[in-house]
């Protein structure tokens, strides 16, 4: 029988529970009868026995237990062998080595502890965390962008040849969407940084993010079920500590917990499906208006007619820090397509496949509006081989017909096309004349998208948005 996943099990009871709140069991010298051992062992039992049909999973910190050494480490163990088997236990206990180093803490924790999942530094790269990932029943939460004040000396520190901006946390958070392939990789993102909760998401758009700093360290639950949930309304377990243990009522605050969550996840824009309501949305839709790639006004277009709008993403180029959101959005679409290479269509979206491919590792291909006339008179720059799957990258879709004139380029070279991606469709016939051919487009924005959202955001009179939907409708 196959293992079930940790993230499968941590799911099933989110949404059997209807919550994502994860209790944590952090006993506080503070909040004891007496600083011992047993007394912080006889708070713990009575906070599981108080929410355990509330919590979709318990956090235990280590270092509350370890403080009183051989005793602490039972006292641990008998925390968590109180906890019911259908409750995921996440022990927070930060551990990152290497090599026989990382496979003893890694018994320690699944073996001799019986944790389910665990938190852990990645500092020290893949390999430190092997160990703990290898068994897809055993799950870890890799530390990216921490709740505490002193987290950017490190963590938002740019990482200067990345080929784009690209903090030292977005990397990780790149990095385990990629380690995830057993489906028991998460990463943790405090609550007290919505911005970085909302850009880790859109990097990492289906991993499980723990998101502690709700209540006693200032996170603000509205904001972080806004910024980091999944487009399926899951994804992100909310620790609540303090707020309970030192409730009068334990059960009662962690019922209230549970309700606010509850409440704020059906209000949330986030809880709907990533093709109405993508969490990078409003940010690039702004940026771009911003920087001049959208403009309103009255413009010649190349075919003569007279228009409302002009797009011009070739300015781009000049705006590294937009064009790697560009870059993100992108890829939120092309991590659901199935392909080998990207094939940007020159000139505008080489930038932009550019951006996507070093952000992801995706290799990269253009087709040459000619051949070349000298050397290997090459129709296709890169390397690839016939029978491979490319999507194809554009800035915009219009008709359709330069993407056209591309696929056929690269169907004579022996690659399979079934997909095309652009920032903008500007709803003018090219969706249905690439299904016509049997192709599908995939737009980050359809013209209608950024028309709506300027509108309600009050950005543009509404008399120049009027003018743009009756140029639409009519051209």
């Amino acid at each position: 029988m196959e293992t079930q996943s940790f993230f499968s099990c941590l799911e099933e009871r989110a949404r059997k529970l209807d919550s994502l709140l994860c209790v944590g069991l952090d006993p506080h010298p503070a909040d004891l009868t007496e600083d011992t051992a047993s007394a912080a062992r006889d708070l713990c039992l009575r906070l599981i026995a108080a929410t355990q049909d509330l919590a979709v999973a318990f956090k235990p910190n280590a270092a509350f237990f370890e403080a009183y050494g051989a005793e602490g480490w039972q006292a641990l163990a008998d925390v968590i062998d109180a906890i019911p088997e259908s409750v995921p236990v996440i022990l927070d206990a930060k551990r990152g080595d290497i090599s026989s180093t990382a496979e003893a803490y890694a018994r320690s924790v699944f073996e001799a502890l019986k944790a389910d999942a665990v938190t852990l530094n990645p500092y020290l790269g893949q390999d430190a965390l092997t160990p703990f990932k290898k068994d897809p029943a055993h799950g870890v939460f890799v530390l990216c962008k921490t709740s505490n004040p002193g987290s950017g000396d490190m963590q938002d520190l740019q990482l200067v040849n990345s080929g784009s901006p690209i903090t030292v946390y977005e990397k990780v958070a790149q990095l385990a969407e990629r380690w995830n392939a057993l489906d028991n990789v998460g990463i943790v993102v405090g609550a007290t940084y919505p911005e970085a909760l909302r850009r880790v998401r859109i990097l990492a758009p289906n991993l499980w993010i723990l998101a502690p700093g709700v209540g006693a360290q200032g996170g603000e639950l509205s904001s972080v079920l806004a910024a980091g949930l999944r487009a399926d309304g899951l994804g992100l377990l909310v620790p609540v500590s303090r707020q309970i243990s030192r409730a009068d009522d334990p059960r009662l605050a962690a019922e209230q917990i549970t309700n606010a969550i509850r409440q704020a996840r059906r209000d949330n824009a986030a809880f709907k499906s990533v093709e109405e309501s993508p969490s990078y949305f409003k940010t690039l839709a702004e940026g771009l208006l911003k920087a001049g790639c959208v403009q309103f006004g009255n413009f010649t277009l190349k075919s003569g007619l007279q228009s409302p709008i002009y797009l011009d993403l070739r300015r781009l180029v000049s705006m590294p820090s937009l064009l790697a959101e560009v870059g993100v959005a992108y890829s939120v679409i092309l991590k659901k397509l199935h392909f080998d290479r990207l094939a940007a269509l020159p000139y505008a979206a080489l930038p932009m496949a550019t951006a996507i491919s070093l952000q992801n590792g995706w290799p990269l291909i253009y087709p040459r509006k000619e051949a070349k006339a000298y050397g290997t008179r090459a129709e296709i720059e890169g390397i690839y081989q016939a029978g491979e799957r490319t999507v194809v990258i554009d800035d915009l879709a219009t008709t359709g017909e330069s993407k056209f004139e591309a696929i056929e380029k690269l169907k004579s070279a022996g690659l399979i096309v079934e997909d095309v991606v652009v920032l903008i469709d500007r709803q003018s016939g090219a969706a249905e004349s690439l299904a016509g051919a049997g192709y599908r487009l995939h737009a980050v924005f359809t013209l209608t998208d950024l028309l709506d959202y300027y509108q309600a955001n009050h950005s543009i009179p509404n008399e120049q948005i009027s003018a743009v939907r009756d140029f639409i409708k009519s051209s």
